[in-house]
């Protein structure tokens, strides 16, 4: 918190850190470094106070507020370890991860505001810390004024703010202590807490921030993401706050009031760097250009794209409509895991060629490798294979908290030598790369990563649901959505009542997000003989490429795909009816 509040306090102790873009339009909250220390140092000393000490773990579960950003960064001032839990994650998810994580405590809002709905915060905290022995106490904010249930464990936040003390010496870290965790999907069902430390990650997302954007002093950096992503952590808080920027949080989304939000915001905030989701961007380009051109966008300077690859139209759509042509694009590649950008267009050297859709050069010290399904590394250009990392770098993960031997298997295993992404990508002729997509069992929707094997965990839980395989298929605005197929229990009636039960169970287990878009009910699912479910082919069935099936010689009854293809004819006749 030294390097991100005191040094600016110190130099421009009235330079605007934060800018509140709050739900409701045209009532943002400007914060000074010095306010923002202020805050921070408050709630620092609350936390002291009810016990909470060097290296304890905190879960942070709000929505995206001047509050939230100094929750996180007062646990750092005192040396605790904070889990930021993205508010739209049900009671189930939060539960899950203060448990992994053995938090001390949470802290929570009464409510969130979110696109002219509130949404129940303290009550899901509730719900989730029933189960949850290690928390001593709730702390609870107040965003909106309704009162919620205040039991013995809870604790009023503001109130308890106004008491402290606004000093608070910051606890002195070593370079390798643990600043957060941040959960993030696996390919199996459980959540991995991804661990990074103090200056490693701080250097590596402040100097990826100052130089893929061309941060200058002076500028407000927009980020529209949310605080309980990795992008929030970066680009909303670490990264910007170390350079002295102006970072703007957003609380709202982008078609409330309507979707002319962003660029409105743009238009009154004077933003210069707006860093957002290609879902959001597909999304828009659907109302059509009349809601950008309505605003003055002269302010932007950089324009870019985070969290999954974008499509060539939205990246048309994005450089020429929003940017009206004259404003850089980075497309950025990198990972809950790389803690900051690790591929992107720039920096490079000066009015060096962007090719739309790419995010073709790798950042200082990182070195990219393609390597083969034999793990021979491939060597020139023209090329595509896995992509991994040949050498570390400040911001990269140190583990998986509680679990070194996954965070080995899962990262350092398959191509030894190398860090493992997951990705697969294609190098140019020119060099440049160009990122395919997942190589595994994880699908990205609307730029959130999710294990198909968490949904196949939720689902599994209907006790007319005996077996369910989900996989991603290409969605036209969440970039992927999730296709599931399952097996029922014989003489199963109600069909379309279970499919809605099972929505429901997706729901509040993970969140509304992982939702399938598809449900399809097959007798049996293709496996192979040692019982193996072949997805391939299911996605095959699904992206109608199923005269395509490849190799099916290792599947326990080939049958199976005749089956399966004509349910799924079935099924589409009857959903375009």
């Amino acid at each position: 918190t030294v390097n991100c509040l005191d040094q600016h306090v110190e130099k421009a102790p009235n330079r605007v850190a934060l800018i509140w873009e709050r739900d409701e339009p045209g009532t943002a909250v400007y914060v000074t470094y010095r306010e923002l220390l202020d805050l921070t140092c408050r709630l620092a000393n609350t936390l002291k106070k009810y016990g909470i000490q060097k290296g304890d773990r905190v879960a942070i579960y709000m929505s995206v507020s001047p509050l939230s950003v100094a929750a996180m960064l007062a646990c750092a001032r005192i040396g605790a370890v904070h889990t930021v839990v993205f508010a739209g994650f049900s009671a189930e998810s939060l539960a899950g991860r203060i448990l992994d994580s053995g938090c001390k405590a949470v802290i929570t809002y009464n409510q969130g505001v979110r696109g002219g709905r509130t949404i129940e915060l303290k009550t899901t905290v509730d719900e989730a810390v029933k189960n949850c022995p290690s928390i001593k106490h709730v702390f609870v904010a107040h965003r909106t004024d309704n009162k919620v249930q205040m039991g013995d464990r809870d604790i009023p936040l503001e109130e308890e703010m106004t008491k402290a003390d606004s000093v608070c010496t910051p606890e002195s870290m070593d370079s390798e202590d643990m600043l957060f965790m941040l959960y993030t999907s696996g390919s199996t069902g459980k959540p991995k807490g991804i661990v990074h430390t103090q200056a490693g990650y701080l250097l590596y997302a402040a100097l990826t921030h100052k130089y893929v954007f061309d941060y200058q002093q002076g500028d407000v950096f927009g980020c529209v993401a949310d605080i309980g992503w990795i992008t929030g952590h970066s680009y909303v808080v670490y990264g910007p706050l170390c350079n002295g920027a102006t970072s703007v949080l957003f609380e709202s989304t982008p078609v409330y009031p309507d979707p002319g939000r962003y660029w409105e915001v743009v238009q009154r905030l004077k933003i210069n760097q707006f860093y957002g989701a290609p879902t959001a961007i597909r999304l828009l380009l659907n109302y059509g250009e009349e809601w950008v051109k309505k605003y003055d966008k002269s302010s932007l300077k950089v324009l870019g794209s985070v969290g999954e690859p974008i499509n060539k139209e939205a990246w048309q759509w994005f450089y020429q409509v929003v940017g009206e042509g004259r404003c850089t694009l980075v497309d950025t590649w990198w990972q809950t895991e790389t803690g900051g950008i690790c591929i992107a267009p720039r920096p490079s050297e000066e009015k060096a060629e962007i090719i739309p859709a790419m995010a073709m050069r790798p950042f200082f010290g990182i070195v990219p490798v393609l390597v083969d399904e034999n793990g021979e590394v491939l060597e020139g250009n023209d090329v595509s294979g896995a992509l991994c990392i040949a050498q570390p770098w400040p911001g990269m993960a140190r583990t998986i908290y509680g679990d070194h031997q996954r965070f080995i298997d899962t990262y350092f295993k398959a191509y030894p030598g190398y860090y493992f992404t997951g990705d697969g990508a294609y190098r140019s002729q020119k060099g440049y790369y160009q990122i395919t997509g997942r190589m595994d069992d994880i699908i990205n929707i609307s730029g959130h990563r999710l294990g198909t094997a968490e949904i196949e965990d939720a689902m599994a839980d209907h006790p007319e649901v005996p077996e369910t395989a989900v996989i991603g298929y290409p969605h036209r605005i969440k970039g992927e959505g999730a296709f599931a197929f399952i097996v029922l229990k014989e003489q199963t009636a109600h069909v379309d009542h279970i499919k809605e039960e099972l929505k429901t169970i997706v729901a509040s287990k993970i969140a509304k997000y992982a939702v399938p878009d598809h449900i399809l009910v097959v007798k049996r699912l293709p496996k192979t003989r040692s019982g193996k479910i072949m997805r391939r082919l299911l996605r095959k069935v699904v992206t109608e490429q199923s005269s395509n099936m490849g190799d099916v010689t290792t599947l326990d009854d080939p049958s199976v795909v005749k089956e399966i293809l004509d349910a799924y004819q079935k099924y589409k006749e009857k959903s375009s009816s």
